[in-house]
């Protein structure tokens, strides 16, 4: 594959309305799959646009809309992220809709095959699970997903649900990476998860890493654990060959 791209800040549409995204399109007419990129609770930030050069990087055509676009147009990150919270987060049903814009973004290019994932973070992860469980995706991956199962605790300043009622729903494969040290995922979260999703009969692979707790792949966090990011790309970069590949 090609790792020829080029990367730029975008307007898609998304229910009707026009939103600021990223995205790196790789620039060769060989046919390949996308990548809908989900930000993290801390927004539209310069670490997760490298996230997105790097599937581009990977030969992916990859897309990250701005989820935060409709509360604060223009706005840093910071400040964005800071509007978002204040309303209790990204709705639901608005998340969804940002998804199914940015697959579609990715499967009208021209060098397209067809085939879309969706990758998240933090609450990004819980956001990948409920993209895939809402929209006809090829693949899923969440990273460290809080309250995927499992209730927010007193106080939680998200308006955020479990997804037990929809877990049926899963459309495609879900790849989940955890750190075992995290609290919002649990392991006994991860574990009630596996057992979900296996009543289900659904297709998954879940990898828990050891000394490392929430936000293991943020770069720019104390949080970072050089190992399970390394390993934890690996295993992306593995699954999304597998699923999203011509």
């Amino acid at each position: 594959m090609s790792d020829a791209f080029l990367s730029q800040t975008i307007t898609m549409t998304a229910d009707g309305d026009e939103i600021e995204a990223y995205a790196a399109l790789v620039q060769d007419s060989a046919p390949r799959g996308g990548v809908v990129v989900i930000h993290h609770l801390p927004g539209y930030d310069d670490e997760t646009k490298e996230i997105v050069r790097r599937f581009g990087s990977m030969g992916y055509n990859a897309v990250m809309p701005n989820l935060y676009w409709r509360d604060a147009p223009g706005a840093s990150p910071d400040d964005a992220a800071a509007a978002g919270r204040a309303k209790g987060g990204v709705p639901d049903e608005r998340l969804i809709a940002d998804v199914a814009g940015a697959a579609d973004f990715l499967r009208a290019l021209p060098n397209a095959n067809g085939k879309v994932g969706v990758i998240g973070y933090c609450s990004g992860g819980r956001q990948s699970v409920l993209s895939a469980c809402s929209l006809e995706l090829d693949a899923a991956v969440d990273n460290y997903g809080a309250f995927v199962v499992g209730t927010p605790p007193d106080g939680f300043p998200l308006k955020v649900k479990p997804l037990y009622d929809i877990l049926g729903d899963l459309s495609c494969p879900l790849l989940g990476l955890f750190g075992a040290d995290d609290q919002y995922p649990s392991q006994e979260h991860v574990a009630e998860l596996e057992g979900l999703l296996a009543e289900h009969g659904k297709e998954f692979e879940f990898h828990n890493y050891e000394g490392a707790g929430h936000a293991f792949f943020a770069v720019n966090r104390p949080a970072f654990r050089p190992e399970a990011a390394k390993d934890g790309w690996e295993k992306i970069n593995a699954f999304f060959g597998k699923h999203l590949g011509a």
